[in-house]
């Protein structure tokens, strides 16, 4: 191992790349114009993420709104905090229209009866293979169900929507049952492995899987159906989903499509940020308070802004976002709900403390950067995990059930519209060399 890091390290100055060569090859370093606005790799009808608009070829920042096959989410979730509304969801992103009752139930019936996992996979796979990273554990699981499907290799659109249909009701109970395998196994808890309900929805069924004693409150269960709802879909450029197509438009399986995606959304930049929000807002509250001042709270950021506390990546997480600026109406419409449950479980304190930083924050970093933020969904969604007593290692799993209705719709529009490998090209500018035999080299 010492040897290879000197390999690297002897041969990093001759083989680094000239930033300047990045700018005369028009190279987007992330698929990212020079204003910041992302490059167009697609068409798409199933989301629209609106954070600025273009205007004589200049760009301009709005207030975010998030579009679900053309209707607003926050038409969607409003009024309507006494009905589960993730199910309705995954219809109007996979067909295009919101269902009438009839329909619905059609729909919710049809996830219900695919809840139900192969025989004998609890066992063998679950509870036999506990692992500690559960990220990579779902990825597994995603790649060991395509062993149990007697077509797998069938990627015409019907055969894509029913096995997609089959992981979106699959994985809520997956994730569940692996995370219990992992703390009988790693940390030595009780094993409760509970029967999965068919006439319950999936955010009841987390729940209801989760906690020993199977109980919740309707309260709790609406509160992470919205959760999912408002992680659903978020357009075709999002690394996750980008990822699917992109493994999608060779051909393959969607069960190597979506364990591709799942990988992807492990990581902090992308859904294992509420993760990390969640720990750094631990070690801000490690050193001050609720109570502390806003000067003390604008201190503290300043430091993980300098790279001096918390990871000493220099990033605020949970506050910025590659499309929105004003507002990420995500992170509006939970912290609406955030508010109530933390009333409800008496945390408001804490709440409040949350308010105070995503303020201070986003000013902090305009003054210091002169570059416009805003709390992205993010910042309150590890928060409410916490009080809905879900373990930390299961929030970007939370991001994962939430998005695979997304994975699958994309999946679909590609085939149907596009279907050709995804193919982009990159610049060689290193140097030629010429060949040496073995006993000639230095």
């Amino acid at each position: 191992m010492k040897e290879l890091k000197n390999f690297i390290t002897n041969r990093e100055k001759e083989n680094e790349i000239d930033n300047n060569l990045f700018k005369k090859y028009e190279v987007k370093k992330g698929l990212r114009n020079e204003d910041g606005t992302g490059v167009l790799v697609g068409l798409t009808k199933i989301a629209d993420v609106v954070g600025y608009y273009m205007e004589d070829g200049h760009k301009h920042d709005c207030e975010g709104r998030l579009f679900y096959r053309g209707v607003d989410v926050a038409d969607i979730v409003k009024n309507e905090s006494q009905r589960f509304l993730f199910e309705e969801t995954c219809f109007l992103i996979l067909f295009g229209y919101l269902p009438n009752e009839k329909e619905l139930e059609s729909f919710k019936t049809e996830l219900a009866k695919r809840y139900v996992l192969p025989k004998g996979y609890l066992e063998a796979r679950l509870l036999g293979f506990p692992s500690k990273n559960l990220m990579n554990k779902l990825q597994q699981e995603v790649l060991m169900l395509y062993c149990y499907d007697h077509d797998a290799d069938n990627i015409s659109v019907d055969a894509t929507m029913d096995k997609g249909l089959d992981l979106i009701a699959k994985i809520p109970s997956i994730v569940c049952y692996a995370y219990r395998s992992k703390v009988h196994f790693y940390d030595k808890e009780s094993l409760f492995i509970h029967q999965i309900h068919p006439e319950l929805s999936i955010a009841e069924n987390i729940l209801h899987l989760l906690r020993d004693n199977k109980e919740f409150t309707a309260s709790e269960a609406y509160i992470l159906d919205l959760c999912l709802v408002l992680h659903a879909d978020h357009g075709g450029g999002n690394n996750s989903t980008f990822t699917n197509v992109v493994i999608s438009s060779t051909g393959t399986d969607i069960y190597s499509s979506f364990a591709g995606a799942i990988g992807s959304l492990k990581g902090p930049r992308h859904g294992g940020a509420n993760l990390a929000v969640k720990k750094q807002m631990e070690t801000v509250l490690n050193v001050m308070d609720c109570q502390a001042s806003d000067q003390e709270i604008e201190a503290v950021v300043c430091k993980i802004l300098d790279g001096s506390f918390n990871d000493n990546s220099g990033l605020v997480y949970g506050i910025g976002h590659a499309v929105y600026t004003k507002s990420d109406p995500r992170c509006q419409l939970l912290s609406k709900q955030c508010h109530l449950l933390a009333i409800e479980k008496g945390r408001e304190e804490e709440y409040l403390f949350y308010q105070r930083f995503e303020k201070i924050a986003i000013e902090t970093i305009y003054q210091k950067k002169g570059v416009a933020v805003c709390a992205n969904v993010d910042f309150y969604s590890g928060f409410i995990y916490d009080m809905l007593e879900i373990p930390s290692e299961l929030y970007t799993l939370m991001f994962v059930i939430g998005r695979t209705v997304g994975w699958l719709a994309h999946n679909i529009e590609n085939k149907l519209f596009s279907n050709r490998i995804i193919r982009p090209a990159a610049k060689y500018v290193g140097d030629k060399q010429e060949y040496k035999d073995r006993d000639k080299r230095s």
